[in-house]
C-alpha cells in the first residue's frame, strides 16, 4: 500500500488469533472506509508496528504467545502516537482495567457490539484533530503542578475513568474540563453533576431518566444525566456522597454501558466517559464501609491528585497576578508589595477559589488603584491575634467560647466563599442556626452587607 493511500484512509491493526472475529471486525471497519492489517499473535503485531504507521490498534487480550497487554505496553513504552484498544472477555473487568492503567485508549467486551466498535473507532480517530478552544489552564509553574498538567495531557488521549482528588477549591472541575477539551470528546456534551446536592429519592430518576407514567407526576418521558451525556463525558463531583444503593447501580452501568429508565421494560446503550472527583479520602471511605470497593476500583483507574494552594507557595504571586488581570478588566489596579507578601504567607484553606474571592473583594475595597494588605481581608491574620489572647487567658469562659466559635465560623465561611448554606453544611448546622450565630457574633459579608444564599 502506498503512502498516499494510507494518508487518505486511516489504517487499523487488528490483533487476534480467531479468524472469524478478525473477519467480522475487518468487514465492519472496511464499511467505515478504513484500511485494515491483521496480526495473529503478539510477535506478529510487534513486527508490524515496527514496520509502518497505524492510526489505531485493536487487540484481543488472549493470544497464543502472550496477551494484548504486551501490545499495549510496547506502544506506550515506544512512544508511538497510536491509540490502542483491547478486547476482553465479558465480565472480566480486571483485564480491562489493567489495560486502561497501562495506557489503553478504551476496551470492548465479547461478544463485540458493532455499534460500540464504531463509536470507539470514531473517537480514537478523532484524537489527532483535538484542540483546546477555551484557552483555560491550571496556573502555576512548580514541579507538582507541571506533573498534574502532564498527566492531564496523557489521560486526555484515553477513555479510561479518571478520579480527581483534592481539597475544595483546588481546581478539580477545571482539571476535568481540560481532560475533555484535549480529548476525543471535546465537541460532545460535558455534564457536571454534584452528587451531594441531589435528594436520595430523586437520584435514580435524575441519573437514568424515567418513562411517562412511571410514578405520580411523571407526565412525560424524561432523559437522565447518562442520556444527556451520551457520546460525551459525565463529571461526578463529590462522588463520595453517593448512597450505597446508587453506587451499585452506577457500577453496573459502567460495566454494562447500558441504562434502564424508571418504568422502562428494556435497556438502552450509553456511551459515556466517567470522570469523578471528591475532596474526601475515597480510599478511607472504602475502609470505613461507606463506599464500595469495587466501584472505587472502577472509578480510580487513573488517579489525579490536585495540589493545595499552600503547596504552590512560590507560584502564588504569579497566580494572583493572573487572576487580577482577569478580574480587573481595563482598570489599572496593582498589588502592593505588602499585599503580595501577605498572600504568599497565607494558608488558603479554600485554595484557588478563596484566592479569587479575596482578590475580587479587594478590587471593590481598594483605593487609588492599589490593593493593600488590609483590602484582602485575610482572616487568619486576625485569628492569630485571637489565638494568642485565648492561650494567655481562657477567662471569662463565655468570651473565650465566643472567640472559638467565631474562629470556626470564619474558617468555614472562607472555605465556601462566604456561602452561608455551604458553610452551615460544612459545620453540621442548619442554615437558621448558622444565620443566628453570625448575627450574634457580628459576622457579616466582607462588603459589610448581609445576604440571602
Amino acid at each position: 500500500m502506498t503512502d498516499n493511500h494510507r494518508a487518505k484512509n486511516p489504517t487499523v491493526l487488528l490483533v487476534d488469533d480467531e479468524p472469524d472475529i478478525l473477519e467480522l471486525l475487518e468487514l465492519t471497519l472496511h464499511k467505515m472506509g478504513l484500511d485494515v492489517d491483521r496480526a495473529g499473535n503478539v510477535r506478529e503485531a510487534l513486527t508490524k508496528l515496527a514496520a509502518r504507521h497505524y492510526d489505531l490498534c485493536l487487540t484481543d487480550m488472549r493470544m497464543p504467545d502472550g496477551d494484548g497487554l504486551q501490545v499495549v505496553q510496547h506502544i506506550v513504552q515506544s512512544n508511538l502516537d497510536l491509540p490502542v484498544a483491547v478486547i476482553t472477555a465479558h465480565g472480566n473487568m480486571e483485564n480491562a482495567i489493567t489495560a486502561l492503567k497501562a495506557g489503553a485508549f478504551d476496551y470492548l467486551t465479547k461478544p463485540v457490539s458493532l455499534d460500540q466498535l464504531r463509536t470507539l473507532v470514531k473517537s480514537a480517530l478523532n484524537l489527532p484533530r483535538v484542540t483546546s478552544p477555551s484557552g483555560k489552564t491550571l496556573l502555576g509553574t512548580s514541579p507538582v503542578m507541571q506533573k498534574v498538567r502532564d498527566l492531564i495531557e496523557r489521560v486526555a488521549r484515553s477513555q479510561a475513568p479518571v478520579h480527581i482528588s483534592g481539597e475544595s477549591g483546588s481546581g478539580k472541575e477545571l482539571a476535568a474540563r481540560l481532560i475533555v477539551e484535549r480529548g476525543a470528546r471535546h465537541d460532545q456534551p460535558f455534564i457536571a453533576v454534584n452528587c451531594g446536592a441531589i435528594p436520595g429519592d430523586l437520584m435514580e430518576s435524575e441519573f437514568f431518566g424515567y418513562k411517562k407514567g412511571a410514578f405520580t407526576g411523571a407526565d412525560k418521558d424524561r432523559e437522565g444525566f447518562f442520556q444527556a451525556a451520551h457520546g460525551g463525558t459525565l463529571f461526578l463531583d463529590e462522588v463520595a456522597d453517593l448512597p450505597l444503593i446508587m453506587q451499585v447501580k452506577l457500577l453496573r452501568v459502567m460495566q454494562e454501558k447500558r441504562v434502564r429508565k424508571i418504568g422502562a421494560t428494556g435497556e438502552e446503550a450509553v456511551d459515556v466517559r466517567i470522570i469523578s472527583a471528591t475532596h474526601h479520602d475515597l480510599a478511607e471511605r472504602v475502609r470505613q464501609g461507606g463506599f464500595r470497593q469495587d466501584l472505587y476500583y472502577r472509578l480510580n483507574v487513573i488517579p489525579i491528585q490536585m495540589p493545595a494552594l499552600r503547596e504552590l507557595r512560590d507560584d502564588i504571586p504569579e497566580i494572583a497576578q493572573q487572576i487580577l488581570r482577569r478580574l480587573r478588566g481595563d482598570a489599572d489596579v496593582r498589588f502592593s508589595d505588602a499585599a503580595v507578601h501577605a498572600l504568599q504567607n497565607y494558608t488558603f484553606p479554600g485554595n484557588v477559589r478563596e484566592l479569587e474571592n479575596a482578590i475580587e473583594r479587594a478590587l471593590a475595597l481598594c483605593l487609588d488603584g492599589v490593593i493593600n494588605k488590609q483590602d484582602l481581608l485575610l482572616v487568619p491574620v486576625e485569628r492569630t491575634q485571637l489565638d494568642s489572647v485565648a492561650i494567655s487567658s481562657k477567662y471569662p469562659l463565655p468570651e473565650y467560647l465566643d472567640r472559638v466559635e467565631k474562629k470556626a465560623l470564619l474558617e468555614a465561611l472562607e472555605q465556601t466563599g462566604f456561602n452561608r448554606t455551604a458553610a452551615a453544611k460544612l459545620l453540621g448546622l442548619t442554615f437558621r442556626t448558622m444565620r443566628y450565630r453570625m448575627e450574634r457574633l457580628g459576622i457579616k459579608e466582607p462588603s459589610g452587607e448581609d445576604r440571602a444564599d
